[in-house]
């Protein structure tokens, strides 16, 4: 299992971030798309911190052509040595909708001709083969010399699918060559949902689960004194509260009997009480959906809850706290 850290850096800190994160132990890092680009980093954390292993952890897809993603994609597995994956989402229906201005549903048929548009273009790239891809919703049926890079020496690089619903779980299964899953999960949604949908869609391909990677992350509260701990804690609080609030994040609140709660947070979140979301977070919640404790003992609960099922596991700590505390947690991740 490999460990993979947080990647919150702008292009201005990126250096100095990557090479931090590499000291702690981490084996990769991946970046989130919120108020800048996913992509750019990474070049930066490539060149300070080449041990590194880097992601997108997830880029939205769909306002971007399945040909400019995959170029960015092909020129970051180039510079990166091998060391890129390429990991996509969909977003939620009202930031494509209202933020980009762009259609959204069908989503999971979207993404599953989405994810097939890229390959088309990566085999195209490195075996040759003619770019004729049509389908309803993306066709590329064009690739002169002077636009095709040529092959890469270290092969494509992995896509994987960030999904939580069951229809978008199945698409990564078919098509991806892995599943992201995201940080509002909970146990009995990854048992019972999330990895049988992404069987379904294995078995409608003919693919082995032997081939296919998925990457848990796991929210993490922990804190070196009572007073970071609470810190940490509040933090992550307001952040299950703002999930919880999201219509799409309702399954997994289902799975724990939680699901009467994502109305009245959604109906806060209406009125534009972001602040208070927070508040309706008690220990149930906190224990269903994140690994909580001493530094000492988290990660012997990481790997109680999630070793058997990752590849790769992503912390999801967005809180201060010491290197020296997370450099502890990650060697014992990884002894």
């Amino acid at each position: 299992m490999k460990i993979d850290g947080p990647f919150y850096a702008t292009l201005g800190g990126a250096a100095a971030e990557a090479k931090r994160l590499a000291a702690i132990g981490y084996d990769g890092v991946y970046t989130l798309e919120g108020s800048w680009d996913p992509f750019l980093p990474l070049a930066l954390a490539s060149e300070h911190a080449p041990s590194l292993d880097i992601a997108t952890g997830i880029a939205v897809a769909f306002p971007r052509n399945p040909s400019h993603i995959a170029y960015q994609a092909w020129d970051l597995q180039t510079f990166s040595k091998g060391k890129f994956m390429l990991g996509i989402g969909s977003q939620i229906k009202a930031h494509i909708e209202k933020r980009f201005g762009l259609e959204f549903d069908p989503p999971a048929s979207r993404m599953r001709e989405y994810i097939q548009a890229v390959k088309a273009f990566f085999d195209c790239w490195q075996n040759g083969s003619k770019l004729d891809f049509q389908g309803k919703f993306y066709r590329h049926t064009l690739m002169t010399p002077m636009f095709n890079p040529g092959p890469n020496p270290y092969g494509p690089p992995p896509i994987m699918l960030g999904a939580l619903g069951p229809k978008m779980t199945e698409v990564a299964g078919e098509v991806a060559d892995g599943l992201i899953v995201h940080p509002f999960n909970s146990l009995p949604f990854l048992e019972e949902r999330a990895l049988p949908a992404v069987r379904r869609g294995l078995d409608k391909a003919g693919r082995s689960i032997d081939d296919f990677l998925l990457q848990v992350n796991a929210i993490v509260i922990t804190g070196e004194s009572e007073e970071e701990y609470r810190a940490a804690e509040n933090s992550v609080k307001g952040l299950l509260g703002f999930y919880a609030s999201t219509p799409a994040y309702r399954p997994p609140m289902e799975a724990v009997g939680l699901g009467e709660l994502q109305p009245r947070l959604n109906a806060l979140s209406k009125e534009g009480k972001w602040d208070q979301l927070g508040d309706y977070i008690d220990d149930e919640f906190l224990d269903a959906f994140c690994v909580r404790g001493e530094p000492g003992d988290i990660a012997a609960k990481l790997k109680a809850r999630y070793g058997e099922y990752a590849d790769r596991l992503a912390i999801y700590a967005p809180y201060a706290a010491s290197d020296a505390m997370w450099t502890g947690i990650v060697a014992s991740l990884k002894s």
